[in-house]
């Protein structure tokens, strides 16, 4: 088991991220002495498995008792770690909202369906859909009609897309933003959910989903 627990931990620092199908991945999510032994050998070097059953990935990340003394304090601590300027930080919620909060929706819809659709006793032990069935893309041209000028203009809005895409927060295909391997596990969604859903982002999300969808010209 040594092995596998080292070349896990070695793949999660050299890869960032690792699908959540992985031999070893499903391994650690589903074995608990073999979840046990690689908890305790990260966090013996300051780090915790990111994982959460609604994302199709899972990574490694800093423990939150030792993130002050990695990242600084006072003066120095800065809002995040990857580098991003206010109008990145800004885009990323934005993205994480209208690509998120919906795939969530879509997980937990599908997930009372095939339960109330299933007698066994094994239903909920059923995986969650993750990926592309219930995680749809974003057009770069709507996003930026929608926030581009409040998000720093044509230049600026490019800019960050390619920072996020470069961190893995999202994945850019034929001018569509998709999600990325990391959207959904370094954002905290039970602290940033409801701050999104009750404060003024969750109002304009509404006005969004709401408003009747344009065709789309190829």
């Amino acid at each position: 088991m040594d092995i596998e627990l080292q070349t896990l931990a070695a793949r999660l620092l050299a890869h960032r991220y690792i699908s959540r199908d992985d031999k070893l991945a499903r391994r650690a999510l589903t074995d608990e002495v073999f979840r046990n032994a690689l908890d305790e050998r990260l966090a013996s070097v300051g780090l915790v498995l990111l994982e959460n059953p609604y994302s199709a990935y899972i990574a490694a990340g800093i423990k939150a008792d030792v993130e002050e003394a990695v990242f600084g304090a006072g003066d120095a601590w800065l809002s995040n770690n990857i580098g991003l300027p206010r109008d990145g930080i800004a885009l990323l919620i934005v993205v994480w909202a209208l690509i998120i909060l919906p795939k969530r929706e879509r997980q937990i819809a599908r997930r009372e369906k095939e339960a109330a659709q299933q007698s066994d006793m094994f239903a909920e032990a059923k995986p969650l859909p993750v990926g592309d069935e219930v995680s749809a893309g974003i057009p770069e041209s709507a996003l930026y009609a929608d926030f581009g000028e409040q998000l720093g203009g044509r230049m600026r809005f490019t800019t960050n897309l390619g920072m996020l895409s470069k961190q893995g927060f999202i994945v850019r295909r034929n001018k569509v933003i998709y999600e990325g391997p990391m959207l959904d596990l370094l954002l905290d969604y039970a602290k940033l959910a409801p701050r999104i859903i009750e404060g003024a982002l969750g109002d304009v999300l509404r006005q969004l989903r709401d408003r009747p969808a344009q065709p789309q010209l190829i």
